[in-house]
């Protein structure tokens, strides 16, 4: 039986087109039974405030810098969105003394205008953020070398071989509305993957690369960095791909309320539970990662119901 058309984006795969099955069975979930929906290899936490939240994110950094050495490097990827743990990131390295000098640190992904990753002095640049909000808060005397940041922002290939070189620890990220990581988004619904969305062991096979963005990414995006300006927002992104994530130890996701929705939250904790690996839902795909941990903010989790306001 064929796929729905998206309802959304009818050139594109994403979540609307799954089983309706699958959309019910997720919007009837509890947060208890989200948090019964862990299990080996897939962790649920819950954060109750804000505070704390933010804090065990950037705490994440703090532990995966500190398990480098001179002869075993290691480091952390980090998402813009969210940042609101950045500048803890920084106050707590200066707090602590941490020297950085053998840590790294990769920026997942950044925009793209006319075919090339945009420098860091584009207002909406990802790397711009990473600097302003964390490392550049950083005392001199600890900051980590310019050589040990990595941003997809000029040799997408040497971005991607540095993951072969340095041990990454653990990849950090946030979910999109397309239920997204970084922006490995769902692909368009032509040629070859017209009736059916890519297999989950060949979506797996992307490298970074400069992909193509859903429209719901690009709405997205206008919401959260653009005031709401859709023309602001690029049509393209590099982004690091299954193959670099694969290669982190942990895939660690951060759950605000603020990127995606409860009924967003809902889904992609199902999936990667029961393994419903699916690439109209990326995020889903990580089903089969072994080290895979969800943390939410609780009072973000919400319900599903139709609501007037």
């Amino acid at each position: 039986m064929s796929r729905p058309i998206s309802k959304v984006a009818p050139g594109w795969w994403d979540y609307t087109t799954l089983d309706p099955i699958i959309l019910k069975e997720a919007a009837r979930l509890t947060e208890k039974d989200l948090r019964q929906l862990a299990r080996p290899g897939f962790r649920v936490v819950m954060h109750d405030t804000l505070e704390e939240f933010y804090l065990a994110e950037a705490l994440e950094y703090i532990t995966a810098w500190q398990q480098a050495t001179p002869d075993n490097p290691a480091g952390i990827c980090g998402p813009i969105g969210p940042t609101e743990q950045l500048p803890l990131v920084a106050q707590i390295v200066n707090a602590l003394g941490l020297k950085l000098h053998d840590a790294h640190f990769w920026g997942m992904d950044e925009w793209v205008e006319k075919g090339r990753p945009v420098p860091p002095t584009h207002p909406l640049s990802f790397a711009k953020a990473d600097l302003d909000l964390c490392f550049r808060r950083i005392q001199r005397k600890l900051v980590m070398p310019d050589i040990h940041l990595h941003f997809p922002t000029s040799d997408l290939a040497a971005y991607s071989r540095s993951f072969d070189a340095v041990r990454c620890v653990v990849m950090q990220g946030g979910q999109g509305e397309v239920k997204h990581w970084a922006f490995n988004d769902p692909l368009p619904r032509t040629g070859k993957y017209r009736q059916a969305p890519p297999p989950p062991q060949e979506y797996r096979r992307l490298r970074t690369r400069i992909v193509d963005l859903h429209p719901m990414t690009v709405i997205q995006n206008a919401r959260t960095s653009g005031g709401g300006n859709v023309s602001l927002v690029p049509l393209q992104a590099a982004s690091v791909g299954p193959v670099e994530t694969w290669q982190a130890e942990k895939v660690s996701i951060w759950h605000a309320g603020v990127h995606d929705n409860p009924f967003g939250m809902r889904l992609t904790t199902l999936m990667i539970s029961k393994h419903l690996a699916d690439s109209a839902v990326p995020m889903s795909l990580l089903a089969d990662h072994p080290d895979v941990q969800f943390s939410f903010y609780r009072p973000a989790i919400g319900t599903v119901a139709a609501a007037m306001h």
